[in-house]
């Protein structure tokens, strides 16, 4: 039973993140973490960095590594089978339809319409793990004092580093998460 939710659960993360992987986050955060309370909200936030930083598509790898933490290899292979199936399918119809019909005005103006959905979309994903990184909850707290100051530290360093010196985003994240370890300790 567990293989036939995961699969369901992925088919709908693959049929309905459109914009890439960064869109997807709130769906797979949404199935796996509030629809079935397969994963803690830490667990899904390590799943997502570790799905971040290792190569490949993010939707897939996060469909990978919660399918692993569920229900073992074959539950990566029935979530990972259910990230990609939709897809497939869809990009195929698609690039027959757009082949056909790729002048149409109809056409620019769909695609035109849907940016800023996926834009709203990675938004909330970003601010999302934000809030759980600086306070360490979910949800905005109301007093915006309790901010973890080692992460506020490591998010400004990063933030900096990456805006004036225009660093490669993968140092980044190498160093954040060196710094993280160096800190933590420290504090």
């Amino acid at each position: 039973m567990i293989y036939l939710q995961l699969l369901w659960s992925f088919i709908q993360i693959g049929l309905f993140s459109i914009g890439g992987g960064y869109a997807a986050m709130p769906l797979i955060q949404h199935q796996v973490v509030e629809l079935h309370p397969w994963l803690t909200l830490t667990q899904f936030a390590d799943i997502m960095a570790i799905a971040e930083m290792t190569p490949g598509p993010i939707a897939i790898n996060s469909a990978t590594f919660v399918g692993i933490q569920v229900a073992g290899i074959p539950g990566a292979l029935v979530a990972t089978l259910g990230c990609i199936l939709p897809s497939c399918v869809i990009v195929m119809l698609l690039a027959y339809a757009y082949y056909r019909y790729k002048g149409l005005d109809v056409v620019q103006g769909i695609l035109a319409g849907l940016r800023p959905a996926v834009i709203a979309m990675i938004a909330s994903a970003g601010l999302s793990l934000l809030i759980l990184a600086l306070y360490g909850i979910q949800e905005l707290p109301t007093d915006l004092g309790e901010v973890n100051p080692v992460s506020l530290i490591i998010f400004g360093a990063g933030l900096l580093v990456l805006r004036k010196w225009r660093v490669n985003p993968i140092y980044i994240m190498a160093g954040a998460g060196a710094a993280g370890i160096f800190l933590y300790q420290l504090f």
